[in-house]
């Protein structure tokens, strides 16, 4: 079982940046894909961002160029920079990891077997 727990989010003005960190119980290197969600009020969630074991990334059409995704195997923590926040980008954010070997690591992947619980991200 791998837990996983986010930290650094909070309030920021339209334009600014945070950086969230999401650490694992277990090896990072190990998981065949991670990524983040996030969830507005009475919106669904969505994954915004993955990684893959080698490094590849893919967005969501709505954050890309503007966060980037990032792992630190040897920390077993995965990352996400957001710049140019955005109020539409106010919402609860969490981080996936996939430990099954097989699946495919794109943006609209979600069938992850591990989530985090969320950390609220208001922009204003």
């Amino acid at each position: 079982h791998v837990q996983l727990v986010e930290s650094g989010g909070g309030s920021v003005q339209d334009g600014g940046s945070l950086r969230l960190s999401c650490a694992a119980s277990g090896s990072t290197y190990r998981m065949s894909c991670m990524g983040w969600f996030r969830q507005a009020p009475g919106k669904e969630r969505e994954v915004i961002a993955v990684i893959n074991p080698i490094g590849s990334t893919s967005y969501t059409d709505s954050v890309r160029g503007r966060f980037t995704i990032s792992k630190d195997n040897a920390k077993n923590t995965l990352y996400l920079q957001m710049n140019s926040l955005k109020p539409e980008d106010t919402a609860m954010y969490g981080c996936a990891a996939e430990s099954r070997q097989g699946r495919a690591c794109t943006a609209d992947y979600v069938g992850y077997n591990y989530w985090s619980q969320g950390t609220q991200v208001t922009v204003s």
